[in-house]
């Protein structure tokens, strides 16, 4: 008897172990799609198509990434694709701050992410303030003291209204009382057109998006959006230095799946994530614009989006805004 329940222990022992190699061992075996709320050109579209290119370089993923643009509804639309995927583990999605921002001030937003599974948080964003080269704005304080003595005329192309472009508008006009115009475009390629092309006159921007032009010397950069001045620009201010204390909501760049996919098919794309970041050629893409590699799994992932939300309800309220939830 005592040898039937050892012989039964083992054949126990050795069935879980079976089933957790099983798992360790689960793998894609089909286009996996990356649902992204930009059209081409857009910030997310971008990071979606460089990190395709960067796994099948490293070798990382034994089946093709697939970018499905999904625009429309401030990220709504992304969120929406994602969650009529229940339990498929060959879908994840790239968001940035907007898809907590959307759902907190539109009631159309049907979906938010705590509707979807963190998978992993891979970069925090910097940005720019910037102008055309031609502009006669200089510094930062100069588009502000222009904006003060023409309310309303001078005008920022942007994102939605709970972008981060137009949260830091709120936050630079309540801090000095100057207005200016917010004017919303649904994709990043858009939004720098109108500046380029001068039907407005600055624009938050994050530097992947930017870059070229400003290698070109088509934009000028006023302040940063960062802690710290970034590698790329040692001459230009970040937002405290050239004399705004205010604090930017961070813009995270990050990855969920839809809910209820398996638990091997999550630790799968944690573990996927976890090792492109160690490759050099993340490690060059992080440095070439100028961003903060910043990765944390599903669980840590999941605390920070908690976090961002608060600080945004909060931002909201004291910009007059409406939460509807």
């Amino acid at each position: 008897m005592k040898f039937s329940k050892t012989l039964c222990a083992v054949g126990m022992m050795a069935l879980a172990g079976f089933s957790g190699l099983a798992q360790a061992q689960w793998k894609p075996t089909k286009t996996v799609d990356v649902i992204v709320h930009t059209g081409p050109g857009g910030g997310n579209d971008l990071l979606a198509r460089a990190v395709a290119q960067m796994l099948e370089k490293e070798k990382l993923l034994p089946v093709r990434m697939q970018v499905v643009n999904k625009p429309g509804g401030n990220g709504a639309v992304a969120a929406a694709a994602i969650a009529e995927r229940k339990g498929d583990s060959h879908t994840i999605g790239f968001i940035t701050s907007v898809w907590i921002a959307n759902p907190l001030t539109t009631s159309e937003a049907k979906v938010t992410l705590h509707d979807l599974t963190p998978v992993a948080r891979l970069l925090l964003e910097p940005a720019v303030f910037a102008v055309r080269a031609d502009s006669p704005y200089k510094t930062l304080k100069d588009f502000i003291d222009a904006a003060k003595a023409k309310p309303g005329e001078l005008k920022q192309s942007g994102g939605s209204v709970t972008s981060r472009d137009n949260i830091v508008r709120q936050q630079l006009q309540q801090h000095t009382g100057a207005k200016w115009a917010f004017v919303s475009f649904q994709g990043g390629g858009e939004r720098l057109a109108a500046l380029l092309g001068g039907h407005v006159d600055m624009m938050v921007i994050e530097p992947q998006e930017a870059g070229e032009q400003i290698r070109a010397g088509k934009l000028r950069v006023l302040a940063q959006i960062a802690d710290t001045p970034l590698p790329g620009y040692p001459n230009t201010p970040t937002l405290k230095q050239a004399g705004f204390d205010i604090v930017a909501t961070p813009q995270i760049r990050a990855v969920v799946a839809p809910p209820a996919i398996p638990k091997e098919a999550l630790a799968y794309y944690e573990d996927l994530f976890s090792k492109l970041r160690q490759t050099a050629s993340w490690k060059k893409y992080v440095a070439d614009n100028q961003l903060e590699d910043s990765y944390a799994g599903g669980a840590e992932l999941g605390k920070a989006i908690e976090a961002i939300e608060k600080d945004m309800r909060t931002q909201f309220q004291l910009a007059g805004m409406k939460l509807v939830r």
